[in-house]
């Protein structure tokens, strides 16, 4: 378990299958979190069985998800996760959603989102990480960004949402450039 001001992350559990079902189906959450990929909702209660069932077997020397709680009440607000790690090249690819709308623009992604990285800095022999979400997505690219997260590419017109095309904006993080203490002060500091 990884514990921050506002949020903390703990291992999945099976009962957590209802809250993901919840925010799979929720239009708003699919909208922001995916552009609207149908990949990841709606989806049926049947799908999100079969897919935690992989997900509670998951082997974190290579991924894992985890559950974002918010801090004052133990309440599951969101997921988070990384994948494709890789110990010989060094890389990770990471993944936050907050599926509960109250907790949208309070900072509880980007805490949940610090907290694996310096989770994944910390345990593993990583040198980037990295992660991406659609030029739609404005309140992720400017999280990203303030955490230390690079703009390092983009998939143009890759993402189509409502007839429109959008962007995937691929971004990447470096180990020197996450403060490994938090007394340095920089985008890995507490507080």
């Amino acid at each position: 378990m990884f514990e921050g001001d506002r949020v903390r992350l703990r291992a999945l559990r099976a009962e957590d299958a209802a809250h993901h079902l919840r925010w799979r189906n929720d239009p708003e959450v699919v909208h922001w979190a995916t552009a609207g990929d149908p990949c990841f909702g709606p989806v049926t209660a049947e799908a999100v069985a079969l897919a935690f069932e992989s997900m509670l077997r998951l082997v974190p020397l290579r991924e894992a998800v985890f559950t974002v709680e918010d801090r004052a009440d133990g309440r599951p607000i969101g997921m988070a996760d990384y994948r494709d790690l890789d110990p010989y090249a060094g890389t990770a690819t990471l993944g936050v959603t907050i599926g509960e709308r109250a907790y949208w623009g309070r900072g509880h992604g980007s805490e949940a989102l610090r907290l694996l990285v310096d989770h994944l800095f910390g345990a593993f022999p990583l040198r980037r990480l990295e992660l991406d979400t659609w030029s739609g997505n404005e309140r992720a690219v400017r999280a990203f960004t303030r955490l230390g997260f690079r703009e390092e590419g983009r998939r143009r017109q890759a993402v189509r949402l409502d007839g429109e095309c959008y962007d995937r904006v691929l971004f990447g993080l470096l180990r020197q450039e996450w403060p490994a203490h938090p007394a340095t002060g920089g985008p890995g500091a507490e507080g």
